[in-house]
């Protein structure tokens, strides 16, 4: 087994890989079984990562079954920190689903029999749900690390006010506090570092990033006058992939002049979009989600990269620091932007 460095997630004193491994391909969105799933998952433990996130939408649940599968299996489930989310629709039942009570004490029994485990590491609210009361959820998630399910809790693709907000509750009520946030961040997605990553820091939060590729943007895959890859991803995000959209031309402007660069860095764009996340002093680490054993083998060596004062320089002309090229990239709009009659007065 090879030795990664390891780095404090936040300040629970836990110690986690600068890679974690995400298990979304996992399942038949990634058209992954087990034996595939089981291939990669050793590998990247083989390669030092001892983190791994999942959720329980991913695959309708089936990433945490192949996962939990993989850890009892092998007997790996001690070494590693195992991460997974609620929040998403399980189901045509109204109530499958949100940031409520009633739904976070049963979705945590059901990933943990997904999971074959007694208990999760990081348990993360996956989005936000402006109709729920925060201090109703970390009441929720309060209870479930005093019943030993869960250790830690966090959030995902909160904004910096929410953030903000869940820290001053869990002191005022006495509750336990959100120990991670997961935003989307990379060389394209750079709207974390204007407030989330400030807020994170500020709180000692850990950060454990999402889509450091950009959705594949930062692949390698997308290059100007070649052909507009084909994905499953590319179908079920079109907001995100079209390429008629002002937006994402822009991206492939971006993403072509980042792929020079780091070229004549010596690079892989693969290792340097990795290495961007990393290197931010308030990332703790960067989620990798491999569909295949040549991804993951693409992906491994960028936590050895350290990026010098010039190429971040470069990348900063490229898309500056704060900047959402795309905001459907963002992952989250609050409703007040999404619901037309929360902007208008009833007459």
């Amino acid at each position: 087994m090879i030795t990664m460095e390891l780095r404090l997630f936040g300040r629970t004193g836990v110690k986690v890989s600068p890679l974690c491994l995400g298990g979304m391909m996992f399942g038949w969105w990634g058209e992954n079984g087990y034996e595939d799933s089981a291939k990669i998952i050793q590998r990247a433990v083989d390669a030092g990562i001892n983190f791994i996130d999942t959720a329980d939408v991913y695959s309708s649940g089936e990433s945490e079954e192949l996962i939990g599968r993989f850890l009892a299996e092998s007997g790996l489930r001690d070494q590693i920190v195992l991460a997974t989310k609620v929040h998403g629709s399980m189901g045509e039942d109204p109530n499958r689903g949100g940031n409520s009570r009633r739904w976070i004490t049963r979705s945590v029994d059901e990933s943990l029999r997904r999971l074959r485990t007694d208990w999760i590491d990081v348990y993360q609210v996956h989005r936000p749900d402006p109709a729920v009361d925060i201090d109703e959820t970390l009441g929720a998630l309060t209870d479930l690390v005093r019943a030993g399910k869960v250790r830690y809790i966090g959030t995902s693709t909160f904004p910096a006010t929410h953030i903000v907000e869940a820290q001053w509750a869990a002191e005022r009520r006495g509750r336990e506090r959100f120990a991670s946030e997961q935003p989307p961040y990379s060389m394209l997605v750079r709207g974390a570092e204007a407030e989330v990553l400030p807020s994170c820091q500020r709180y000692g939060i850990g950060v454990l990033s999402w889509s450091p590729l950009a959705g594949g943007w930062l692949s390698g895959r997308y290059r100007e006058g070649a052909a507009t890859p084909e994905s499953r991803r590319s179908v079920m995000l079109p907001a995100r992939y079209d390429m008629a959209m002002p937006e994402n031309q822009r991206k492939l402007y971006a993403a072509e002049a980042l792929a020079r660069l780091a070229e004549e860095s010596g690079l892989t764009l693969v290792e340097m979009a990795l290495a961007f996340v990393i290197g931010h002093p308030g990332v703790t680490s960067a989620i990798i989600g491999p569909r295949t054993m040549e991804h993951l083998e693409s992906q491994l060596g960028s936590a050895s990269v350290r990026l010098s004062d010039d190429v971040l320089d470069r990348i900063d002309e490229i898309v500056p620091p704060g900047v959402t090229i795309n905001p459907a990239d963002a992952g989250w709009r609050p409703s007040a932007l999404t619901d037309a009659t929360l902007r208008r007065r009833a007459v």
